[in-house]
């Protein structure tokens, strides 16, 4: 090439780099298509002498996984450099620019935007709508103040502008000061449910509604803009502890409205009057003597309360549980939830009541005693009680009989039960009485054997007669010695013999002054007895 031709070519070039370099002003977006993705940036063709370059700074680990090679992207012509640096592009600024433009017409509109909670800051939050981050204040966050806004972070939003603040020199990184609202946005979506739930509103209506807030007396129900009060009496037929039994808050359910005040809006609801009131029947489904299955729904210390049909309870009475006089607690027969049978006592209608039995599900064991046993019959049983008059015994069949004191030994002095018998020992007896209606038996343990008094006693102790006995124990009037074969006398005090000392265990000689077979008494003296003069 000449002289000449080099010149032109030299001029030529450098006539085109001018043009493009008026083309690339700093500031301008342009379009260019990706042709390397390095570890400093991702370089991009502009259409220039030189290629431009995308700093990595400006990409996250998620966007180099998107980015592939020949892309096209748009870009922000940071600088323009002939000395060798290139033209510097940036991609934030470009995004950033499309967001202010779409910030600006959310604004001028008064439309809604999306954005994702980021941080919670001094004061409120931070939400990121299309890159730019945005502040919602905490007055703004909810309808009510919110207390907790912790749990908000990574949540998707819907928010309205409230400021808008523009950057000094737009697109050159300048980020604008931007204050949203969530509240307008839920405060306009409540009036509008409102006016929607206002129009349909009216006692008898059958609405759906979300649990707000559940409390001791009942349940506040979002209609749609609009609170309900579901109060505790009107949840369900049968007994509520609390309303937790049966909602929890964020439950949507249907419910019945009872009043509405038009005035003040004031809304009272029902739940349980969506079905029938089953009390209103009871007495043409239930009646006494018949069997019914139910679910344990309260145990308390005086019965047990059983479900035999939704919203229909009826109480098991602590002497319903057994047939033994002391029943044992109620927990002890049944858990809650178990399905158990029992029979039905009684219904009351109008008092809202039904009476069940657990215990009549067997026979009744005075009733199986009677058939059972007669007078004369010899039992075996465990003692269970011990008074002062005597021993209550406890027969296989659940029912108790009493053997009196005095039925505990034909020879013996008993001055208390608890001197012959013991709690839980299991005795023989002998039925000497039944009264199955007064729920009585009478039973004997001295009658195990024959009365000495009637042969053996009067053979044996002659008067005048002398027999060896041990103290058993001094009183006033004298001293009960127990004399062979564990019979009892008694020294008459003017019959003792102050020569000799008398203390419990000690034997002395006696001689017989007195026998009475009737009353079983014998009369004893220390005088003029032979044996002892020895």
């Amino acid at each position: 090439m000449d002289t000449q031709a080099r010149q032109d070519s030299s001029e030529f070039e450098k006539m085109y780099a001018e043009t493009l370099t008026n083309r690339l002003e700093r500031g301008s977006v342009v379009k260019g298509k990706i042709v390397a993705i390095r570890e400093d940036g991702i370089v991009v063709d502009v259409k220039y002498k030189s290629e431009g370059v995308i700093p990595s700074s400006e990409f996250s680990m998620e966007d180099f996984s998107h980015i592939r090679q020949g892309d096209d992207i748009e870009v922000l012509v940071e600088r323009v450099s002939d000395s060798g640096e290139g033209v510097i592009l940036s991609r934030d600024k470009v995004l950033r620019m499309h967001a202010m433009e779409k910030l600006e017409e959310a604004l001028s509109k008064n439309l809604a935007l999306e954005g994702k909670i980021t941080e919670k800051i001094k004061g409120g939050l931070v939400v990121n709508i299309s890159g730019v981050n945005a502040f919602l204040p905490a007055s703004q966050v909810d309808i009510k103040p919110v207390r907790d806004l912790d749990h908000l972070i990574g949540q998707k939003i819907s928010v309205r502008i409230l400021k808008l603040t523009q950057p000094r020199q737009a697109g050159q990184g300048y980020t604008p000061s931007l204050v949203v609202s969530r509240r307008v946005i839920l405060e306009e979506d409540r009036d509008r449910r409102k006016e929607n739930v206002i129009g349909v509103l009216k006692d008898g209506a059958l609405l759906k509604g979300i649990v707000k807030n559940i409390t001791d007396y009942g349940v506040f129900v979002d209609l749609g803009g609009i609170d309900g009060l579901l109060h505790i009496s009107d949840i369900s037929w049968r007994r509520v502890n609390h309303p937790s039994e049966f909602f929890q808050v964020g439950d949507e359910h249907e419910f019945l409205v009872l009043k509405h005040e038009e005035a003040s809006h004031k809304v009272t609801l029902g739940y349980k009057q969506k079905k029938a009131d089953p009390w209103l029947t009871v007495d043409q489904k239930y009646s006494s003597g018949m069997r019914v299955k139910g679910k344990v729904v309260t145990i308390t210390d005086y019965g047990i309360f059983v479900e035999v049909e939704e919203g229909l309870e009826g109480l098991v009475h602590v002497s319903e549980l057994e047939w033994v006089p002391r029943s044992k607690h109620p927990s002890k027969y049944a858990v809650l939830g178990d399905e158990i049978e029992t029979v039905v006592i009684n219904v009351s209608k109008d008092d809202r009541r039904m009476s069940l039995s657990l215990r009549q599900l067997s026979p009744k064991p005075w009733s199986v005693v009677a058939e059972k046993y007669k007078v004369g019959d010899e039992i075996k049983g465990k003692v269970k009680t011990i008074t002062d008059f005597g021993a209550f015994v406890r027969l296989s069949e659940g029912v108790d009989g009493l053997v009196h004191i005095s039925d505990l030994s034909w020879t013996k002095h008993v001055k208390h039960p608890s001197d012959v018998l013991k709690k839980g020992q299991r005795v023989d007896a002998v039925i000497l009485s039944i009264d199955p209606e007064k729920e009585r038996m009478a039973l004997g343990i001295k009658q195990l054997t024959p009365d000495p008094w009637l042969s053996e006693i009067p053979a044996k102790f002659k008067l005048g007669e002398e027999f060896i006995g041990k103290v058993i124990k001094v009183v006033d009037f004298g001293v009960f010695l127990e004399l062979e074969g564990g019979v009892e006398g008694l020294i008459y005090s003017s019959e003792i013999d102050p020569s000799i000392t008398l203390e419990e265990g000690s034997e002395i000689w006696v001689r017989i002054i007195k026998i009475n077979t009737d009353d079983r008494k014998i009369g004893l003296s220390m005088k003029n007895v032979k044996t002892n003069e020895n």
